[in-house]
């Protein structure tokens, strides 16, 4: 089958939830100043491109997940020498959480390295939730799998985002995890939407992946109107080799499938150089995860954030808000709210668990 790489006649701009994934994956072989180009356009459409989003992420409960998946190091399915520790208290939390403040975090994420949410963890969770939000940061949690119920406490308690990633394509998940489905992860995802709040959501680059799986994944985000962050994550052990430019080429597609997404660079970002985070911050990655450590990964510190955004002419995004929508565009994304893009953890010691990438052909692996 040949993908038409000719740019669209359509305004790529005004967001949309027909994509077909051949639509998507043809996006991936423009040519690629073409691609940066249209990218970047969008993303002027709808945000300041001198703006960053700023997030910072606390570990809440780590290690000892009962979930299989082959990238995470939490998983109790892998020996990777970290040790099941019990969920932190909520003073402790709201401590982390005015020092993320202090340090210029407008959001702060809490995860936990669950399968589902217990119910009998949910009160204390609350009281995390309530005192994070009293500090006037936005506020995000990632805790696995939740019910309807659920999903309508953390509202009440005033969770702002819900994380609950995608991973990969649809059709490659089998290769990233067994011990559940996609279904279960879009059945989250819904409830959390019907909760009223807004979902981060994304996947990870370099798992042995094809170029059509990173193309499903984008697809099943536009497709789902996912409505938070998108995340786009890299795969540093010898599996997959991503390059910079598998990751770029994930923003800048994930820019025009998702125009009024917050997109995010997370972990991995370690390892890029500032010329390339230039380039994904030119082309529509506006949200980054800030402070020294994610879940149970290193992350650039306060310092190398700060020489960064000095370099580039950046500045913080004050506390997110959708961006408001011009007369023509009414119709077009009635109901649709933003939806980003970010990086998810990256794996334990090699578990070698996915084949090699195999060559795409032409315009972006």
């Amino acid at each position: 089958m040949s993908l038409d790489p000719r740019p669209s006649t359509l305004d790529l701009s005004i967001p949309r939830h027909d994509w077909t994934l051949t639509e998507v994956e043809a996006l991936f072989a423009r040519p690629f100043m073409d691609l940066v180009f249209e990218a970047a356009t969008v993303h002027r459409r709808w945000f300041d491109p001198s703006e960053v989003q700023t997030s910072q992420l606390l570990s809440i409960k780590t290690g000892g997940c009962a979930e299989n998946c082959g990238y995470c190091s939490q998983s109790a399915a892998f020996d990777t020498g970290l040790k099941a520790e019990k969920l932190m208290d909520a003073t402790a939390v709201i401590a982390e959480a005015m020092a993320a403040k202090a340090g210029g975090a407008s959001r702060f994420c809490m995860g936990a390295a669950w399968r589902e949410l217990k119910d009998r963890d949910t009160p204390k969770l609350a009281t995390m939730i309530a005192g994070v939000k009293a500090l006037g940061l936005e506020t995000c949690a990632t805790l696995g799998m939740l019910t309807a119920d659920q999903a309508r406490q953390l509202k009440d308690a005033g969770l702002d985002y819900y994380n609950h990633n995608l991973d990969t394509g649809p059709d490659y998940y089998a290769d990233v995890v067994t011990t559940r489905t996609y279904q279960d992860r879009l059945d989250t995802l819904e409830h959390v939407r019907s909760a009223g709040m807004k979902t981060c959501c994304g996947g990870i680059v370099g798992m042995g992946e094809s170029r059509r799986d990173r193309a499903g994944l984008l697809h099943a985000l536009a497709q789902d109107d996912v409505d938070g962050r998108l995340k786009l994550g890299r795969q540093p052990v010898d599996v997959g080799h991503p390059t910079g430019q598998q990751a770029l080429g994930l923003a800048l597609v994930a820019r025009l499938v998702c125009p009024r997404a917050m997109v995010r660079l997370s972990a991995g970002r370690e390892g890029m150089s500032a010329e390339m985070q230039a380039l994904c911050f030119l082309a529509g990655a506006n949200s980054i995860f800030v402070g020294g450590r994610l879940l149970t990964t290193s992350n650039p510190g306060e310092d190398a954030d700060a020489a960064l955004f000095a370099l580039l002419d950046l500045r913080p995004m004050a506390l997110a808000s959708p961006p408001p929508l011009g007369e023509g565009d009414r119709e077009a994304v009635e109901g649709a709210s933003p939806t980003g893009v970010v990086w998810t953890e990256p794996p334990p010691s090699p578990s070698l668990r996915y084949g090699s990438t195999s060559p795409n052909g032409g315009g972006l692996a």
